[in-house]
């Protein structure tokens, strides 16, 4: 992949792990994670040595009882979410083959939705990021994804240049990945104020929460908590302290699916409307996302592009399509996305 940098690091290739879980019953699942080091915490070699280890807790459990299943694993390791995901996915992959549903209608959703991604431009100077923004603008996108969190006064320049750039129209939203100090994004949100901006994501790092009150009360900008949230827990601390505006959800910080439902619900009741994001992950993991934000109505935000702006391959097969700055769902039971297994063979894999 194109190297990809944020305010905590540069990621030089996507690290990925992709299972199949096979069933007695014929009926096989997939999933997909994708590790971020600087977020998460987890590697590549990381999850595949969990991955390992969870494969055979599970040989002959039933995967269909997925709350069980998931909580063997959070009871035989804390954390590694990003590892569970995979797992996580798999089972919903098969629950939702098994009643011969699209995962979005096993899910509880009836209908599909337009869900229209941001793309995203990292942090570089500001005449590249401008130029990229551009780019973004000619090729028919309409949502902006900036990544912030170096300087405050020169993130501010950033912002200026690019909404001169490409004009009043297009929305933009920023993230800091929690690259600022209190001080620093307070200076920041405050002057960026006048250049229209939607939200901004995670301006400080997660040990600050307990100044995200006073800074969502003085910032003109909207506040999206993302590494601040990896649980339902982490998400009702911040919405008892009035600490941010919208949430960011991924399944890398969630473990799956299981427990993002819960995030989700959580901010549904409090009002709290909630993006879908992800990592670096392919198309079957995007395809995931997109079955989950289809089947939530509280999901209003898509932040579903890293397949559209890092990615050389593509291995899929099915899965998700990109519709210009659109993510659309195949017609298919269950995610309805596998890996092409001439590409898998290229890989280091073992079986349990």
């Amino acid at each position: 992949m194109v190297p990809f940098t944020i305010a905590t690091g540069t990621m030089h290739y996507a690290q990925n792990i992709f299972i199949r879980i096979y069933t007695n019953a014929g009926i096989v699942g997939v999933g997909e994670c994708s590790a971020f080091p600087m977020i998460v915490g987890e590697t590549q070699a990381t999850c595949f040595e969990m991955a390992k280890d969870f494969a055979a807790f599970w040989k002959d459990k039933n995967p269909l009882e997925i709350k069980e299943r998931m909580n063997e694993l959070h009871a035989c390791t804390a954390f590694n979410a990003t590892a569970k995901s995979a797992f996580d996915m798999a089972l919903y992959d098969i629950a939702a083959k098994a009643a011969g549903l699209p995962l979005y209608q096993y899910l509880g959703g009836e209908t599909l939705k337009p869900l229209e991604t941001d793309i995203t431009v990292g942090i570089d100077s500001p005449e590249a990021m401008v130029k990229q923004a551009v780019a973004f603008k000619e090729q028919g996108y309409r949502i902006i994804k900036i990544k912030l969190g170096k300087q405050p006064e020169a993130d501010v320049e950033r912002v200026k240049q690019i909404r001169t750039a490409v004009g009043p129209n297009l929305l933009l939203r920023i993230d800091a990945n929690q690259g600022w100090t209190y001080e620093g994004a307070l200076l920041a949100l405050q002057q960026m104020g006048a250049f229209n901006i939607q939200f901004c994501e995670q301006p400080m790092r997660h040990w600050n929460d307990h100044l995200l009150p006073a800074l969502k009360q003085q910032s003109p900008i909207k506040i999206m908590a993302d590494e601040s949230v990896f649980n339902h827990h982490d998400a009702a601390r911040l919405i008892a302290a009035n600490a941010c505006d919208y949430v960011n959800i991924k399944f890398a910080k969630s473990s799956g699916i299981a427990e993002a439902l819960l995030i989700n619900t959580l901010c549904e009741v409090n009002n709290i409307p909630c993006m879908m994001g992800g990592m670096l992950e392919s198309r079957l993991a995007l395809t995931a996302f997109a079955h989950f934000a289809t089947a939530n109505k509280n999901l209003v935000f898509y932040d579903m592009d890293t397949c559209l702006i890092g990615h050389k391959i593509d291995p899929v097969i099915g899965g998700a399509q990109y519709n210009g700055y659109y993510v659309e769902l195949p017609n298919a039971t269950g995610i309805g996305a596998d890996v092409d297994e001439a590409f898998l063979q290229t890989l280091e894999q073992v079986v349990i």
